[in-house]
């Protein structure tokens, strides 16, 4: 077997404390990750193995110098994701995890994979997008920190946020209280999002004035938005007339971003989603793109990525002759 050595120098000593983490155990990932084998000495890195697989780390080490020059903290979870990326082929860890989509005074939020860095662009890039891909891919949180970059920036006057209420028939007349509260319950993730980026005064000042705008999407009829950053989360389960109703619910200067998980429907059976028919009706329209996440895209519990994936297997599997499989919806 030939084999090759890389040599890699890293400036200064606090460089190699933050590279290789706290008793070395970023340095530990990074042993996992690749069949190479790592000796450091002072300041420098040998890297030996598999010529391709050697290459491969050393620019690993490379990205992940490049990512503390420009101000990231590593950790385990960027440092691992950073393997993924550079094991596959996929994307650069420098730019994809240093890409702020929103900074506040607590927090910036970046994309983590390459799937949302693609996702993130694609909310750049278009006046409507869609977001589709399983729970815990950020599709909702991206969505609102985009809308709210875009409203501090002035780039819109108002964020509009919407979800149908699929459980309660859409007959929120029957419940207690005023609109807001109606959906409360049906809009708990989009509210999440917004308690974390936004201080608390400039949140709830923001609803009193109706910069942020909370509506049930059966209220979207009749509506023309301008100006506006909407939003529609869980749009799996719109039927097609939803869709097209608030779709076409779009004026000037406003963008809109919906998302949805096409695996966990919840339409009476035999209803078509408008989330999946929309894919086919619009999939040549300039402006509007489909931005797909998966598996691996998960930034919850790494656990939650693998539970994703044999999930995904499981319903893909040929079924045996006398049995049927039945997934139950798993809520976001």
């Amino acid at each position: 077997m030939n084999e090759t050595k890389v040599k890699i120098l890293v400036p200064g000593e606090r460089a190699m404390v933050s590279l290789f983490g706290s008793r070395d155990e970023l340095l530990k990932l990074i042993e996992e990750g690749f069949n190479t084998s790592i000796l450091v000495r002072g300041n420098e890195i040998t890297i030996t193995g598999d010529p391709v697989e050697a290459e491969r780390v050393a620019h690993l080490f490379e990205e992940l110098i490049q990512l503390l020059d420009q101000g990231h903290v590593l950790t385990a979870d960027s440092v691992g994701r950073s393997i993924d990326m550079v094991k596959g082929g996929t994307g650069r860890p420098s730019k994809v995890l240093t890409d702020a989509v929103l900074t506040t005074r607590a927090k910036s939020i970046r994309p983590k994979t390459v799937g949302q860095g693609r996702y993130i662009d694609a909310i750049r890039n278009n006046t409507i997008v869609f977001g589709i891909g399983p729970a815990g891919t950020g599709k909702t949180y991206l969505a609102v920190a985009s809308a709210i970059h875009a409203l501090q920036e002035k780039l819109v006057r108002r964020i509009v946020l919407t979800r149908p209420a699929v459980e309660a028939g859409e007959r929120l007349g029957f419940l207690p209280g005023d609109i807001a509260a109606k959906v409360d319950p049906y809009l708990k993730p989009l509210y999440d999002a917004l308690y974390e980026m936004l201080e608390p005064e400039a949140h709830d000042r923001a609803m009193e004035r109706g910069t942020i705008e909370v509506a049930p999407l059966a209220f979207m009829r009749g509506r023309s938005l301008n100006d506006s950053f909407i939003i529609l989360d869980e749009a799996q389960n719109t039927t097609a007339e939803q869709m097209k109703m608030f779709l076409t619910r779009l004026g000037f200067g406003s963008r809109a971003v919906v998302t949805g998980d096409i695996t966990q429907i919840d339409l009476p059976q035999g209803q078509k989603s408008g989330l999946v028919l929309v894919q086919e009706i619009l999939k040549d329209i300039n402006g509007v793109a489909f931005s797909y996440l998966h598996s691996e895209d998960v930034v919850r519990h790494k656990i939650v990525m693998q539970i994703v994936e044999a999930y995904r297997r499981f319903a893909e599997r040929p079924v045996t002759e006398g049995a049927e499989a039945s997934i139950p919806p798993v809520r976001s």
